[in-house]
């Protein structure tokens, strides 16, 4: 993530960890990350990997879109790529993004807050996709929807994977 964006971000994180109430020492023990880290990442100068994105917007209680929505650069590591598309205003929030899986990836992604349901469009490629254990092939075209508040996960075989990913958020989620 270039040097605007991770300012920007920290930031955003640091405005709302503080609108919440949370101490950095809270918020860092409760996402399982080093204060020192989350103090890194708040002054722009940390290095956040997406599972530590997520794992911030669950203990914050937002939607991982609402913690990203001000970077316009796509978010990655380890051959997968993230970017949101948009998120909705309206009550259950919808957030839709685009992602990208290199061939070979597998990602295990962390549940989302209480209630969210995902729904996966394949726009090119071959993905396995779904709860950890409740998994499905998916060819271009293909679309599944499950319940998101648990571990689940995106596998490419031999070729890269493109999809659509639109994440609605019921129960303890908001803006």
């Amino acid at each position: 993530m270039d040097t605007p964006s991770l300012s920007t971000l920290g930031q955003h994180l640091q405005s709302l960890r503080k609108a919440q109430g949370w101490s950095l020492s809270q918020l860092a023990a409760a996402a399982g990350i080093a204060k020192s880290n989350l103090s890194r990442l708040e002054q722009g100068n940390g290095n956040p990997t997406l599972d530590t994105i997520w794992r911030l917007a669950v203990q914050l209680k937002v939607p991982f879109g609402t913690l990203v929505a001000p970077i316009a650069v796509p978010l990655g590591e380890d051959g997968v790529e993230v970017r949101l598309i948009d998120q909705g205003k309206d009550s259950p929030q919808v957030d839709a993004y685009w992602m990208r899986c290199a061939p070979f990836t597998t990602r295990v992604a962390e549940p989302h807050t209480p209630g969210a349901r995902e729904s996966l469009t394949l726009i090119s490629g071959h993905l396995e996709a779904g709860p950890e254990g409740d998994t499905r092939q998916l060819a271009a075209g293909d679309t599944l929807t499950f319940a998101a508040d648990r571990a689940h996960c995106y596998r490419t075989g031999d070729d890269w994977a493109t999809l659509l990913v639109s994440v609605v958020y019921h129960g303890e989620a908001h803006r």
